[in-house]
């Protein structure tokens, strides 16, 4: 803690504004709430003064502001300030909470409580505390299971050092969201101007030569090696190392459905697909890079695979089964470990290499084919198949440098397999329950201004997004987005979890299928039009690219575009 002039009249919300200034938030997201009027007046005063603050964003859901700093620091990877209102506003905000556990972003999510009600000295807290807004524990209690680190702010003097602390927590391996409780007393408190020190980034943690050789010579003697890897490409510099790696070894990379970013080129020759099952007999070497879940059922196990896991944090605390069947363990960054691997790639067998490198083009080649030949099948099709969605896409986005957030279930093969994104930061995977993908892809776009960023969503899940508040945000902060929705007016997973599990049931007899029903609807691309957004609902497959075209166009003249796709499937 570093002495600083005080600044008359300053207090709570002058040491909030101050310590996320100290820890380089770029951005202070708020869903409002009544406790937050200190942080406001901090802030126009800084506004007036022409005093540094970071840049504040109304937003009107606890989810869209969560959504969007997650959305934010998959890209920027550093922690932001999240503003919410209390206990109901954290509750609200919860699930976009986990979500960014989940992705591993950096965040510092913050809300308040009242610890006097109105019986201690200084400015009355408001008597909704006491009557409807606070929970026994205080909700840093509740916090606990979907953040890293939560805790209570318990005095204005230590209040800028725990923000910074919560920062630095948030920051580190493995990386996601840090929760403050900050009494609304604590805020309104006079402060002497001690701020928080400037954080700095995260050291880098290395695996030594000692652990590192072993394995290289353990690739060294692999004759059918691979790699699997669900989130390489989320570390810095993780997508360019992984394909040096690769390269250098020329071992192909699966990408398996639980894969929630790009990870690696999949229009490269290495590139495997996504499905570990016919490595799990033939493989004698598994790289697991970044993997936290890659057999299902747990207990699948290769057959006579050696297992090499090389991740930061590959026992990942908030996971609550995890089985990974590791001989070996490289725990260091995982970027500086791949790029120590690659240099390895020395007296390799010449023969085995030049055979693992053929097959591997032989079966990526097959895999393009297949690709090729569904799509020209989808192409034929009566009506508009996802396929066909994905490839048009595919096709649009050529060399556009776009972005690719998705929030689809039953269509999510269909678009990591065909939109086919080969560039780092240019997939993302939104994790967590549904609901989220407007904010992420929001988020998204606010780091990465120059890009275009597409949001392929299903309709049940954009149903469940709160589709009003991220219209506001995009037209508030200006951040156009094209919005594809792959609409087949039913929650498919649901409907196939339901034949699947009863196959002869009564359902399948009478074909009263509850739950899963979303023809009712309305056109769902009508929502945009009272923001003056561009809107298209297309239901014929020679109308698709037209469509999608004057959506692209009106996203690049600075307007959110929502597309509503009527799919067959």
């Amino acid at each position: 803690m570093t002495d600083t002039n005080n600044t008359p009249g300053a207090d709570g919300g002058d040491a909030v504004v101050s310590a996320f200034n100290a820890v380089g938030a770029d951005y202070i997201f708020c869903s409002s709430g009544s406790e937050w009027a200190p942080v406001w007046e901090s802030l126009a005063r800084r506004h007036r003064d022409g005093e540094p603050a970071p840049e504040y964003l109304d937003l009107t859901h606890e989810t869209v502001a969560v959504g969007m700093a997650t959305g934010y620091g998959l890209v920027k990877r550093r922690p932001q300030g999240v503003l919410l209102h209390a206990a109901p506003g954290l509750l609200q905000g919860s699930m976009a909470v986990h979500g960014a556990l989940l992705a591993g972003v950096p965040m510092v999510v913050t809300s308040s409580e009242s610890t006097t009600y109105g019986d201690g000295p200084g400015q009355d807290p408001g008597g909704q505390w006491y009557r409807n807004l606070s929970i026994v524990g205080g909700p840093h209690q509740i916090a606990q299971p979907f953040t890293k680190w939560s805790n209570e702010a318990a005095s204005v003097h230590t209040l800028p050092t725990m923000i910074a602390r919560a920062a630095e927590l948030s920051w580190r391996a493995p990386a996601g969201p840090a929760y403050l409780n900050i009494p609304l007393e604590i805020l309104l408190e006079d402060w002497d101007g001690r701020g928080a020190k400037p954080i700095v980034p995260p050291g880098s943690t290395h695996s030594s030569p000692e652990e590192v050789d072993p394995v290289a010579q353990l690739i060294r003697e692999a004759v059918n090696p691979v790699i699997v890897t669900e989130t390489a490409g989320r570390e810095a510099g993780g997508f360019e190392a992984l394909v040096a790696f690769a390269e250098a070894w020329n071992i192909p990379v699966v990408e398996p459905d639980s894969a929630v970013c790009g990870n690696f080129p999949r229009t490269h020759p290495l590139h495997a697909g996504s499905d570990i099952g016919p490595w799990m007999d033939e493989a004698d070497l598994i790289l697991l890079v970044n993997c936290r879940a890659p057999f299902y059922p747990p207990s699948r196990r290769p057959s006579k695979a050696t297992i090499v896991v090389i991740d930061e944090v590959p026992q990942r605390p908030h996971v609550v089964y995890q089985v990974l069947f590791a001989d070996k363990y490289l725990e260091g960054n995982v970027a500086n470990t791949l790029r120590q691997l690659a240099k390895r790639a020395k007296d390799l067998d010449v023969a085995v290499v030049t055979a693992r490198r053929a097959a591997q083009e032989e079966r990526h080649a097959d895999e393009q084919a297949a690709i090729a030949a569904v799509e020209v099948k989808a192409a034929q099709a009566e009506g508009i198949d996802p396929v066909l969605v994905a490839a048009t896409l595919r096709g649009l986005l050529d060399g556009q440098d776009a972005i690719v957030v998705d929030e689809t279930i039953t269509h999510s093969r269909v678009v990591k397999r065909h939109v086919q994104t080969s560039d780092p930061d240019s997939y993302f995977y939104v994790q967590g329950g549904l609901g989220q993908g407007m904010a992420v892809a929001l988020g998204v776009k606010l780091a990465a201004k120059e890009r275009p960023v597409v949001l392929t969503i299903g309709d049940g899940a954009f149903t469940y997004n709160p589709v009003i508040q991220s219209y506001d945000a995009s037209n508030a902060y200006e951040l156009p987005l094209l919005i594809v929705v792959f609409n087949n007016r039913v929650y498919k997973s649901m409907n196939l979890n339901h034949r699947r599990f009863y196959p002869e049931g009564a359902a399948a007899e009478t074909g009263e299928w509850l739950g899963t029903d979303l023809h009712r609807l309305p056109r769902l691309a009508q929502f945009a039009e009272p923001f003056g957004m561009h809107t298209e609902t297309v239901d014929a497959p020679d109308a698709l690219a037209p469509a999608l075209e004057r959506a692209l166009k009106a996203v690049a003249e600075g307007t959110t575009a929502v597309v509503d796709v009527l799919v067959t499937r």
